[in-house]
């Protein structure tokens, strides 16, 4: 097999993983020639561990301490056109043999496909940088326990209407994986990601109401302190009660940021490979087409040192790169991997597996500047349910937020649905402000709408 690429070594000394780099190789390159050996044409397979602790505490109680510790191995092998796929949670040598058994079993009686295959090879990643993406948190119970009372207790100190708690909790993972193939790639590292989160309920004599906060990061240094996110909970908790219904109408609207990333997701499902080959998809042929409105810049930055959806590689080991997804409110390209931009008559953009660190350029406002734009309309904090038509682009949800008049929150708001058609919703984005929440691979500002319809009474 022709060397491409080698596993990162990035692991500490006295790695708290079952296995070590080593044996994680040895694994994928033992796989792989009895693949070829059983007379594959090629084959891939990927290996993994990962361990993680999850401690809770609810009315200064503690509530659950969870650990977990997982390993898979998965095989994939090819036949010319045809493909077999089997997995494991055993890394032992004889399962390793079952599995790979298994996967060309399952071959032999699959339909031929010709876009089935390996990523071209020419495509592969053969440099792998390491992005920082490993920070081991040696985090005993004891302490995440004292955090997580500080984190509640911060809560309930915020104001005495704050009743009760769904919670405080502390989680920590970490896992390595290596990924190979007959092409030679062979690459792997390890990374870490850590939380701290909480819930509240707070009461008036007008009902009752809740609000969380959470705080995520690739180290525990990064993370807001435990003050903090208990603060931010207790404040966001508040400031619900004594929410008002409000009259059916056509007004500017204000995607909070800890939610406007998920209109982001809907685009990129949008133009996604899936999506587009099953013809599935309200933005089918928008390649090269505007679709946001004309400021909009939209771009997909998977090397960022820390950052939450960082890798030097996708799944299929196709290298990533800096693109530019979106440009002047154009879209300038989909989210391929090998299989699906075969089905499209493309190039795999790197995108198996999902999107790297998609980032929306931000403006020059924070929040209140976009209320003060708005001047009236609805700021919305909480979205509920999920209607969402991928077909047509049909939007409408359940929402509670705040109305708002002269650039000012006035009353919060609840029983309320907005709606509207992501196509117009999309084009009609007045301003991204610059109030970033990092929590996954989409990062971006509070979003403002020109207008949507908002049911109410």
């Amino acid at each position: 097999m022709r060397g491409v690429a080698r596993v990162s070594e990035v692991i500490v000394q006295d790695s708290p993983f079952s296995y070590s780099v080593e044996q994680l190789q040895h694994i994928i390159r033992d796989a792989l020639a009895q693949a070829k050996s059983a007379g594959a044409s090629d084959c891939e397979a990927e290996v993994s561990q990962a361990f993680g602790q999850d401690v809770s505490v609810r009315n200064n109680e503690v509530e659950t301490i969870e650990y977990t510790r997982d390993k898979g191995l998965s095989v994939s092998v090819y036949f010319g056109k045809k493909r077999g796929h089997a997995s494991t949670s055993d890394l032992s040598p004889p399962a390793v043999k079952d599995t790979v058994k298994a996967a060309v079993s399952i071959a032999k009686y699959t339909a031929s496909d010709e876009y089935a295959g390996l990523a071209d090879e020419a495509l592969l990643a053969r440099q792998i940088p390491d992005l920082d993406l490993y920070y081991p948190w040696g985090l005993s119970v004891d302490k995440a326990i004292d955090i997580a009372r500080r984190i509640e207790s911060t809560a309930y100190g915020v104001d005495p209407r704050i009743t009760n708690s769904e919670g405080a909790s502390v989680s920590t993972q970490e896992y390595l994986f290596v990924y190979g193939n007959s092409l030679g790639f062979l690459a792997g590292y390890p990374a870490s990601r850590h939380a701290l989160s909480c819930a509240m309920i707070a009461e008036t004599e007008n009902g009752m109401q809740r609000d969380y906060w959470y705080s995520t990061a690739r180290s525990a240094l990064d993370l807001d302190g435990a003050e903090a996110v208990g603060r931010r909970t207790g404040e966001r908790t508040v400031r619900r009660l004594d929410g008002r219904k409000i009259k059916t109408c056509e007004v500017p609207v204000i995607f909070e940021a800890s939610i406007a990333s998920g209109l982001i997701g809907h685009f990129v499902s949008a133009v996604s490979g899936g999506s587009l080959y099953r013809k599935s998809s309200f933005l089918m042929d928008s390649l090269g087409t505007p679709v946001f409105s004309p400021f909009i810049q939209l771009q997909e930055r998977p090397h960022i040192p820390k950052g939450l959806a960082s890798s030097p590689f996708d799944n299929e080991g196709v290298a990533t790169q800096d693109r530019d997804v979106v440009k002047d409110g154009v879209v300038q390209g989909y989210f391929l991997g090998s299989y699906s931009a075969r089905k499209l008559g493309m190039q795999t953009t790197g995108n198996a597996g999902g999107c790297h660190n998609l980032i929306v350029q931000s403006g020059d406002k924070d929040l209140p500047g976009l209320l003060k734009q708005m001047g009236k309309g609805l700021l919305v904090t909480e979205l509920l349910g999920h209607g969402i038509n991928p077909v047509t682009g049909d939007y409408s949800r359940g929402a509670a937020g705040f109305w708002v008049e002269n650039g000012e929150i006035q009353y919060p708001v609840e029983e309320i649905t907005i709606a509207g058609n992501l196509r117009d919703m999309f084009r009609n984005i007045v301003a991204v402000g610059n109030d970033v929440e990092i929590r996954g691979s989409k990062q971006c500002g509070s979003i403002l709408i020109e207008k949507m319809t908002v049911a109410g009474e």
